[in-house]
């Protein structure tokens, strides 16, 4: 029988969520009955399509909010519509992020900017704007999407390694503060998922190395991944879905490995 997590009514704002795992999530929260603000960049009339279907399959209100993950105010407005539209925030997943590999000393200033502001900052932003609504509930969840890079650090990855690290420690902060609140907060460390991003990688390897896709996936995709397999959508919103719930309310200020091993060592 599948898991009743008893999330119907509530509302949710989930940052990145027009492709990848943010969308993954979104809809994920959307079958459980909760409503949904949607944020993120890509072509506007795919966006609206994917918002209209989302809300069709569910029949829960669903919205998308264009907020720029850079800028504090534009990210105070996104979570202040889901509060207006909705009359409540419930969950806010923190899954918005960009990569750039370089050496250290290579590495482009605004690109670092960027990736510091997107995956680190910005969930300073909707968790300051988002915990007096949660305070005032008694209730909130916060589940903030780290890396298996937000526990140990790879080469060429410096500033993702750097935010990452960051959102793993601004999780367990906040949940200290938070611990009497009813609001529990926690951070997700996947390793490699295969979204459209990393299928990207996988052609460009293959093509650089000369290498059948099967082969850079075995040995150099999930190299350090133990199991060799991907994170599937369905592992990450299982794991998220249990957080959000009631059935995960003992749990805060906790990173779960979702990596096939890779932390294991």
């Amino acid at each position: 029988m599948p898991a009743d997590y008893r999330l119907r009514g509530q509302a949710a704002v989930v940052t990145g969520s027009t492709s990848g795992i943010g969308q993954a999530l979104a809809e994920a929260l959307a079958a459980e009955g909760v409503d949904i603000v949607l944020n993120g960049l890509g072509d506007p009339e795919q966006i609206e399509a994917d918002r209209r279907r989302i809300a069709a399959q569910t029949g829960v209100r669903v919205l998308h909010h264009p907020a720029d993950m850079r800028q504090p105010d534009q990210i105070a407005d996104l979570v202040a519509c889901a509060h207006r539209e909705f009359g409540r925030l419930d969950i806010l997943v923190n899954n918005a992020g960009v990569q750039h590999v370089a050496a250290v000393e290579e590495f482009p200033v605004d690109k670092w900017d960027a990736i510091l502001a997107i995956n680190l900052t910005s969930a300073f932003h909707t968790t300051r704007a988002a915990l007096p609504i949660m305070k005032a509930q008694g209730r909130g969840r916060i589940v903030n999407l780290a890396s298996a890079h937000g526990l140990v650090a790879s080469p060429f990855k410096s500033a993702y390694v750097a935010a990452k690290h960051g959102l793993v420690g601004f999780t367990k902060s906040c949940a200290l503060e938070v611990a009497r609140a009813g609001i529990t907060v926690n951070a997700i460390c996947p390793g490699y998922v295969k979204t459209p991003l990393v299928e990207m990688q996988i052609a460009d390897q293959a093509r650089t190395r000369g290498l059948p896709e099967a082969r850079v996936i075995d040995e150099v995709i999930l190299a350090a991944q133990p199991n060799r397999a991907f994170v599937t959508y369905d592992q990450l919103a299982g794991l998220m879905l249990y957080l959000v719930s009631d059935m995960g309310a003992g749990v805060t200020g906790a990173a779960y490995a979702l990596d096939g091993g890779w932390t294991a060592a």
